[in-house]
């Protein structure tokens, strides 16, 4: 039996996600969150920090050949689940990435994650008068 995995497409779906359990690796992070019974689904985040397009695409690739590797096995039913790219995650090793993403999985199942990282200060215009 094949599972259906959908893809997340719209940005709200990625902000909620963002209020769910987090998990880091050396390649990527985690996020996954209950989605209130609208299957299993995942979405991929590779910002510009990462690197250039070409960089950029080619990590998209392997995230969703990764994705399609493990979460029909692995994957938290009725969930959603990011994968955030970050800098070390071009050059990793695939199998070091599924076994990585499998421990990660792995985790959130059991309901442990990273702690959170609080809420960063704006940055605005600095007020007149401080220096």
């Amino acid at each position: 039996m094949t599972r259906v995995i959908s893809v997340l497409t719209r940005r709200a779906d990625f902000l909620a996600a963002n209020r769910g359990a987090r998990n880091a690796k050396a390649g990527f992070v985690l996020l996954t969150r209950p989605n209130g019974g609208q299957g299993m689904r995942y979405g991929i985040t590779v910002t510009r920090k990462i690197g250039n397009a070409v960089v950029r695409n080619r990590m998209k690739r392997r995230f969703r050949e990764l994705v399609r590797a493990v979460l029909p096995e692995h994957g938290l039913p009725d969930h959603d689940h990011v994968l955030i790219g970050r800098s070390g995650g071009v050059e990793r090793d695939f199998e070091v990435m599924r076994a990585e993403l499998v421990g990660a999985l792995e985790r959130a199942r059991s309901g442990r994650s990273d702690p959170g990282r609080g809420r960063r200060p704006r940055r605005g215009p600095r007020r007149a008068g401080r220096r």
